[in-house]
């Protein structure tokens, strides 16, 4: 349910509203776990709350970005293609994490299909 927010802002808003205590719940548990994810659930989590688009959620991924940092070279190609998107999506910074994810998706640019490289490269 949470990954079906609804489509227009004044829609969006009104689910953040209807479900503040959900998030806000959602937001606590994961950073209590950032420290224990992989590099999936690091992605995967990163990907949830930018789809979601909850802006709140972006005090999380500076979490994210660290934990996504210490294990970088351990990340699938979709992963690294779904934390830039995620970051970027919500406006998160993170130059560091860019950069990491740049030099990573370098050295294994082989590895990604023509979509995964052309989304990381956006």
């Amino acid at each position: 349910r949470l990954g079906k927010a609804r489509a227009t802002s004044r829609e969006r808003d009104a689910f953040f509203l209807l479900e503040e205590r959900t998030l806000t719940l959602l937001l606590e548990q994961t950073e209590k776990i950032t420290s224990r994810l992989d590099p999936r659930g690091i992605s995967n989590a990163c990907y949830g709350m930018a789809k979601l688009g909850y802006v709140p959620a972006s005090t999380n991924m500076g979490l994210l970005g660290e934990a996504a940092m210490q294990r970088i070279g351990e990340f699938e190609p979709q992963g690294l293609t779904n934390t830039a998107w995620a970051f970027a999506k919500l406006g998160a910074p993170a130059p560091q994490l860019f950069e990491a994810i740049a030099r990573e998706s370098a050295q294994r640019v082989g590895d990604f299909n023509a979509q995964g490289l052309a989304n990381t490269a956006w």
